[in-house]
């Protein structure tokens, strides 16, 4: 037991943006059978979070329902066991996510869940920090199943579109990774930031198919939509065909999306490992204590940050 029978959580009284999110004192949860309870201790934000809790009628085709916490992905420290529990210890070093309770001091994980069932946990590989582990669950799968998509490898050279945000991060540097060549539309302000990651920034905008094919004379053969539909739109003018071309944030005829929820299994061990290896780098653009999370919502909402925003617990 924890030692005290009250613990924090972030929830909505109502749905609806960060003015609705309370810092509540509630029981401290217990390990049920086949669960671990992991104490938290950074969690990190996705544009996701704050989109499905946005209003009752989308909270309801996510499943949530009031009270609702906030909040998928997270990293701590396992320390309670359910019964039947062997594949993990308490004072392992766990990092998963966890539909929207993940910012809170303890959450329940089902060891044969999924994250939008029950919870997932991983173990964090000695290297990365809690913060760090914090940011991978979300923006790690969706990338990994973008790229499963197009697989990009050494003789593409591929568009992405968004590559700034919380998911380009993790596309670009793993599309560098598979050998590929990478242009990333971004805000002229971001353009160290993607240099930095491995991509060549192209400015995002009217005028996108002619910088393309500026820095690309001899083509784009793969492209991933990580903000809406332009990219798409610019990939299918330049000759990308649809097969290898994948969006994340808008459903388009013929075109595969790249839901994190269809990523491979072991994806998330293997970014990790990319990240304790130093060969992949996740920038955290801000840290917020628990009691700030709306001021952290606000900043991560405004979709101008480049790299992630934690909350610390």
């Amino acid at each position: 037991m924890s030692g005290k029978e009250t613990s924090r959580a972030v929830e909505f009284e109502a749905f609806g943006g960060p003015e609705a999110l309370r810092l509540r004192e509630v029981p401290v949860p217990q390990a049920g059978p086949g669960q671990i309870r992991v104490r938290v201790t950074a969690a990190g934000l996705n544009p996701m979070d704050w989109f499905m809790t946005s209003d009752a009628e989308t909270a309801a085709r996510f499943g949530l329902s009031l009270p609702c916490g906030f909040g998928t992905d997270y990293a701590g420290v396992v320390d309670q066991l359910g019964d039947g529990v062997s594949e993990f210890a308490v004072g392992d070093r766990v990092f998963g996510g966890a539909l929207s309770r993940a910012v809170a001091d303890y959450v329940l994980v089902d060891v044969a869940g999924t994250i939008a069932a029950g919870g997932e946990a991983h173990r964090t590989p000695d290297g990365v920090d809690d913060r760090t582990a914090a940011t991978l669950a979300i923006a790690g799968c969706t990338a990994a199943a973008a790229l499963d998509v197009v697989k990009p490898g050494p003789d593409d050279t591929v568009l992405i579109g968004g590559a700034g945000g919380g998911v380009g991060v993790f596309a670009v540097q793993l599309a560098r990774i598979a050998g590929a060549r990478v242009l990333g539309t971004g805000s002229a302000s971001s353009a160290d930031a993607l240099r930095a990651l491995g991509a060549e920034p192209v400015a995002y905008g009217e005028g996108l198919v002619d910088r393309v094919r500026a820095l690309a004379p001899a083509g784009v053969t793969a492209a991933m939509d990580l903000h809406g539909t332009d990219t798409v739109r610019a990939a299918r003018e330049l000759g990308v065909p649809d097969e290898r071309i994948t969006a994340i944030a808008a459903q388009i005829d013929g075109i595969t999306p790249g839901n994190g929820a269809n990523a491979a299994p072991d994806a998330l061990e293997k970014i990790a490992d990319l990240v304790a290896a130093g060969r992949l780098r996740v920038p955290i653009a801000a840290t917020y204590p628990v009691e700030d999370v709306r001021a952290a919502v606000e900043l991560q909402a405004g979709r101008h940050v480049h790299g992630k925003v934690v909350i610390d617990l």
